[in-house]
Order: structure tokens, then sequence, then C-alpha cells
């Protein structure tokens, strides 16, 4: 048997059923991950019963798309508070009247960029990301599509053998791989340690979490004895089975779980702009 056999039925049959509670229409993606949502106008107040909704929807689909937004700072950073405390991010300045907001942006000729490695937001943390909205402002005119990766069924679809060695794993996590710490940074720290695995808090199931973003080590290993491991996940875990790929358009909003998603950004529109403003929402300690 081959590194990449073993491989059960998808077990996304919780998306599937997702309950219909009549107040927006779904429309899934893919059968890995993503819908579409369609009746939603996110710059108003969010009830109740409509906060509920949606959450369930991103607890089924794992990342929403929204079209046709108009949201200006105020009623984004309204719309992230609506599912808890916002997060700041010290390597990125953001907005000076909302720093909850960071700005992703790409100029013309500009050859770096946030994009080119499958990642799950600010893992660095000891309490990582909830989820994250990104909003849509200036995008180019084809390009910079975000691919997003279904981390519950990349758990899933390894051999059982693997899943109890991983099980009982950690990855260390920093955020300074690639560039100095200095004092601006000094609140970030050198490094976490997470489960390899971590079960959702909400939904009860497990999913790979460690990425080639932030992910540096596992935890009482050596790098030679780590890396094997490492790079085998890292190409499992985005299989095209897994994935769902989201084509922007202008207003267009993404909500997704960081808990249990990874995601991509496609550099792939030399000579335009591109501008997005990101919330990122508050999460738990990994278990």
């Amino acid at each position: 048997m081959t590194a990449f056999d073993y491989l059960p039925p998808l077990s996304h049959d919780d998306q599937a059923i997702a309950p219909d509670h009549g107040l927006f229409a779904v429309q899934p993606l893919t059968g890995g991950l993503g819908a579409e949502i369609d009746g939603v106008d996110l710059a108003k107040p969010l009830d109740d019963e409509m906060k509920s909704a949606l959450r369930q929807a991103l607890l089924h689909h794992l990342a929403l798309v929204f079209r046709d937004q108009r949201l200006g700072p105020d009623e984004l950073v309204a719309l992230g508070h609506a599912f808890g405390d916002l997060h700041v991010n010290p390597f990125v300045a953001g907005l000076e009247s909302h720093p909850e907001i960071m700005q992703i942006r790409s100029e013309e000729n500009e050859e770096a960029r946030f994009a080119g490695r499958w990642h799950s937001d600010i893992t660095w943390e000891e309490r990582p990301s909830l989820g994250s909205l990104l909003y849509a402002k200036t995008i180019p005119p084809y390009g910079g599509d975000t691919l997003f990766a279904n981390m519950y069924l990349a758990y899933e679809s390894l051999s059982p053998t693997m899943r109890r060695t991983l099980d009982g794993l950690r990855g260390e996590h920093t955020a300074f791989q690639g560039h100095a710490r200095d004092a601006a940074f000094a609140e970030a720290p050198e490094k976490v340690v997470h489960p390899l695995v971590r079960t959702h808090p909400e939904t009860g199931r497990k999913a790979l979490f460690v990425n080639e973003y932030f992910t540096r080590g596992i935890d009482g290993m050596t790098s030679d004895e780590a890396a094997p491991i490492l790079d085998f996940l890292y190409r499992h875990m985005v299989r095209p089975e897994f994935t769902c790929r989201v084509r922007w358009g202008e207003g267009a909003l993404v909500f997704w779980d960081n808990r249990c998603t990874q995601h991509y950004a496609a550099n792939d529109y030399p000579g335009s702009k591109r501008l997005m403003w990101r919330v990122t929402i508050n999460g738990d300690k990994p278990y």
C-alpha cells in the first residue's frame, strides 16, 4: 500500500444536511467544503436568529461566500464582533481608525505579496483564531483567487495507524520564520506548541492543525525526524477533493473557520492592484 492508497469515503455528511433556516439561500461550492450564501445584507446588524443560522452554516460548510456586500470599516468591525472579540495583528498595521482591520494590499509591480503558502491564520498565538472575514475592496481583472482546504477530511482520510501516531504529537508554531524579531513585536510569543490534531470545540470533530507557513517542527523531535512527517502532511492536506476555490468580485466577503480549514492566496495577477480588508476573530487554546 502506498502513502496515498488509504482514502475512505469523504466524511462530509454533516455539510450535506445543513439545516434550512429559511433565512437565506445556500449553494455548496464543492463536495469538500464551501458554500455561497444569498439573501443576507451584512451591512445591517445581525439579530440573534441570523447570527445563530450563519454560525450553523459556518460549522457545516467551513467557508461562506457572500457576494455584492457594501461594507465600511464600522460595518466590517461590527460584523466581526457579532461572532467574537477581534485580534489586532502586531506585524501588520491596521487601519488607523480601526486597528482590527488588516489591509492586505498588493500594488502594481509588487512581487512580495500575501500569497504562496497554505496556512491557518495566527496559529503562532497561544489562542489561535476562531475564524476570519476577508472583504474585497479592489480586485484585479482576473486572478487572485483564494483556495480553501478541509482539515477534517484531511485527517479522516489518513490510515488508522497514521491517525493514532499524529494524535500524540504536538507542532511548534512561530511567527518569526524568515524575519527578525524586534521590540515592535514584543507581545508575540517566540514559539507556541499546539496538537498536530485538534478537536473542534463546537463540533467535536478532529482536524489536522499544522501548516507550512507557521509550523516549524514537532515538539520533542529533531528537524530531520520531523521533516518527513510534516512534508507528507503538507502534500496530503491539500488534495483536490478536500478543497474549493473562490473567485473574488468587488464587494465579496468570505467568512471561514480557521480551526478546521487552511487557505492559499493565488499570486497570479502581475501588474494589477488588489486590496482586501480582513478582521480575525479570537479563538480558544487548541486541545
